[in-house]
């Protein structure tokens, strides 16, 4: 196992190719914008996972095994498209109005138990001005959290398994930035009400399945196959890689992310539009077909660790 994380002296690669592709297709700038439909797909999401978690709570504590069971064969599903909605407002493209966005942002992320829709707004958008910064980019494991891990192949699974939690450790070596400001705290106050509120109504069980629910979505699960594909690599000459595979049709696009990162300014419902507009800027790049298989690849590969990311060399 590789005892460092890749280096590379060269800046991030998407801005110097998003000025390539519109010098080459101009017409891509049509597709930027807002999707103020995404907000009807937020509300039936939410919906969704408030009447789920509502019949399990009505079941009891008895019944957790059938909770976790719809956590991760439907409520991984739901909670995953709404931390698309939850990108998407981050970059203000379901409306025109920031303030709008935020709001939505934390409607969606309500069924998540945990609130995070706006310190992961803040730490994306340093994601994507920093992307390999250590120092900045909280999409990278931290150096600890990387060797803890190591490349054995129950460490890396169980890594998955824990991931949301992992996640939240690592704002505190960004020295930078703050994820704290009124946003935050009133998506603190707005999940903690909405918690309150199903277990009161429903029970304990409601809440059992929103939280499962939560971290299949993030974690040891198909989907979780998604946040390797996106930036862990063992050819460091690529750094973001896409999913062409159908569960981008209930994921919302998000695996189109090596087009996302070239023009984070298109709403996700026109982001296969990019790629069918300048295939010769995407084709010949390495994409992933199954996130499945490329879980599986990274659990059982020796050869992959947290380790396997590209840094900027004057910040790793």
């Amino acid at each position: 196992m590789q005892a460092t994380f890749h280096t590379s002296p060269e800046d991030q690669p998407h801005p110097a190719r998003t000025r390539e592709i519109l010098s080459a297709h101009p017409e891509i700038r049509g597709l930027m914008g807002t999707n103020p439909w995404t907000a009807a797909i937020m509300l039936f999401a939410v919906l969704l996972q408030c009447v789920l978690a509502a019949a399990l709570g009505y079941a009891g504590l008895d019944y957790w095994w059938l909770a976790l069971l719809a956590a991760y064969g439907i409520g991984a599903f739901v909670n995953h498209a709404l931390y698309v909605v939850i990108h998407d407002a981050t970059h203000n493209l379901i409306f025109r109005n920031r303030a709008l966005n935020r709001i939505a942002a934390i409607i969606s992320d309500l069924p998540n138990v945990v609130p995070g829709a706006i310190g992961f707004g803040i730490c994306h958008l340093q994601h994507h001005a920093h992307q390999g910064d250590y120092g900045r980019d909280g999409d990278i494991a931290s150096v600890w959290e990387a060797r803890l891990v190591g490349n054995k192949w129950y460490a890396k699974a169980l890594w998955l398994l824990c991931y949301t939690f992992l996640q939240l450790t690592r704002p505190s070596r960004m020295k930078s930035f703050s994820i704290f400001n009124g946003w935050t705290f009133a998506g603190i106050a707005a999940s903690l009400l909405f918690n309150m509120a199903m277990v009161l109504f429903f029970g304990w069980n409601a809440l059992l399945y929103l939280l499962a629910s939560l971290v299949f979505a993030i974690g040891l699960h198909p989907l979780g196959g998604r946040w390797i594909q996106e930036h862990y690599t063992l050819t460091p000459e690529q750094e973001t890689s896409s999913y062409y595979g159908p569960l981008n049709l209930i994921a919302l696009n998000v695996g189109y992310h090596n087009e996302h990162h070239d023009f984070p300014s298109v709403p996700w419902s026109r982001l296969p539009r990019i790629r069918a507009i300048a295939p010769e800027f995407y084709d010949g790049l390495t994409s992933e077909k199954s996130w499945t298989a490329l879980l599986l690849r990274f659990i059982f590969d020796d050869r992959y660790s947290l380790f396997s990311r590209v840094t900027r060399a004057r910040s790793a």
